[in-house]
């Protein structure tokens, strides 16, 4: 067991890898860490009610965000990693991504206005929690993950947060200013990215580009498949949310809101890992599919080592994290937690099956598999909605997540199968 250890580190270090998750996870544990401080701050300024308001535009906003990025997180990152060499290209995919995403913004702007006559209840919360959306165009990850400098993304990144951090312990003083929180987050988010995009263009002389039709063409049909994925993946995590809000009770709706951003927060750390991988997966898939196979079969199994571990940690003391996040004991949110603390584990065991996918273009599968999650979380989220009974609401996200553990490794399983048939 030792030299497995010693020997995967030793790969890690001499692919970079190890390196990009360091900074990666400094990355995400900034924003993890961000919400373990500013949760009670705004949990005891405004009540468990109003915080439930927030996070639903956040939610909202979030789910906006990954429309806007059409899936250029992931594309971009394989994209620029491979054409880190050639400056024409690396320019072309530069601005191919930012046009894409300032043309969806648009559009998001103009349903956000014909919204004013629906009468939502929180339509205030949604219009100001805009610049999260607005960040999502100008937010340069992919760029500095693609081209593996990742520190000065880091380090703004951290700033960012403690002035996100300042400004809520300034500014939000009662129930009355908690729909100012959103706004607060997502304009230190806009100016931070284009502090970032200002130097990615100036060091690698990005001269501005206006993108050929065709071009634009091409990333949105390569990339629908994956953005409908992305969508599903979104609505999976949040219809639940957005059920709460239209059914539930508003101290239903702030205690699994509160849940939901902790089982979040671990996906965030499985993010990490992903995106630090992905720039060499794509590098090791283009030398041989065998070579990246293996990789992936020994980077899963220290994934779901250590997030079986965090899972297991909240399974014990639902009770201590809740109160660590929201600063206060909440029976309910601590019921949520204890159920849906597997999830952490099961997303770890799932995460590179989709950059499996991903590396071999087969955005079909993936969009296949998001429709069919969608209405099974739709299902779900109905029949848990319709017992009334609160009890077993954390059950919701543990379902999905274990259909789409399984339903990926099926189709891996699959793919693989009839290639060593083909071969034979």
């Amino acid at each position: 067991m030792k030299q497995y250890f010693v020997g995967s580190y030793k790969r890690l270090k001499q692919t970079n890898i190890l390196a990009n998750f360091i900074n990666l996870s400094s990355i995400q544990l900034s924003n993890a860490l961000l919400l373990m401080l500013i949760y009670p701050i705004i949990t005891h300024i405004i009540g468990i009610e109003a915080f439930g308001f927030v996070m639903l535009a956040n939610t909202f906003s979030g789910l906006a965000g990954i429309a806007i990025n059409y899936g250029t997180n992931q594309s971009g990152i394989r994209d620029i990693a491979l054409n880190i060499k050639n400056p024409y290209r690396l320019r072309n995919v530069f601005y191919v991504t930012l046009w894409m995403r300032l043309f969806i913004f648009v559009l998001f702007i103009l349903t956000v206005a014909a919204m004013q006559w629906l009468n939502i209840k929180y339509y205030t919360f949604i219009i100001l929690a805009i610049p999260l959306v607005a960040a999502e165009v100008l937010n340069p990850l992919f760029f500095f993950t693609g081209t593996e400098r990742l520190k000065l993304y880091n380090i703004a990144n951290l700033i960012s947060k403690v002035t996100i951090i300042t400004l809520v312990i300034i500014v939000i003083k009662g129930p009355d200013d908690a729909k100012w929180v959103n706004l607060i987050m997502g304009t230190s988010a806009c100016l931070t990215y284009l502090a970032l995009l200002g130097y990615a263009v100036i060091h690698y002389k990005l001269k501005l580009l206006i993108p050929k039709k065709h071009e634009m063409l091409k990333i949105g049909k390569e990339n629908f498949y994956l953005t409908i994925n992305s969508v599903s993946v979104q609505l999976q995590q949040s219809l639940m949310v957005f059920a709460l809000a239209k059914w539930g009770s508003p101290t239903w709706l702030g205690a699994y809101s509160l849940c939901d951003k902790i089982i979040w927060s671990s996906r965030i750390m499985i993010i990490a890992v992903s995106n630090a991988i992905y720039p060499k997966a794509a590098q090791f898939y283009q030398e041989g599919p065998k070579l990246w196979e293996a990789y992936m079969k020994r980077m899963k199994g220290l994934m779901a080592i250590v997030f079986s571990f965090g899972s297991l940690l909240l399974f014990i003391m639902p009770g201590f994290f809740i109160h660590l996040i929201s600063g206060e004991h909440n029976e309910m949110a601590s019921n949520f937690l204890r159920i849906m603390a597997f999830v952490p584990a099961v997303a770890a065991l799932n995460s590179l099956n989709v950059v499996d996918l991903l590396l071999k273009n087969n955005t079909r599968s993936i969009f296949n598999i998001s429709i069919i999650l969608f209405i099974i979380a739709c299902i779900t989220c109905f029949l848990l909605i319709q017992s009334r009974s609160y009890h077993w609401l954390g059950l919701y996200t543990l379902i999905v997540e274990c259909s789409a553990l399984m339903m990926y490794e099926y189709v891996i399983k699959k793919s693989r199968n009839y290639a060593h048939h083909k071969l034979a």
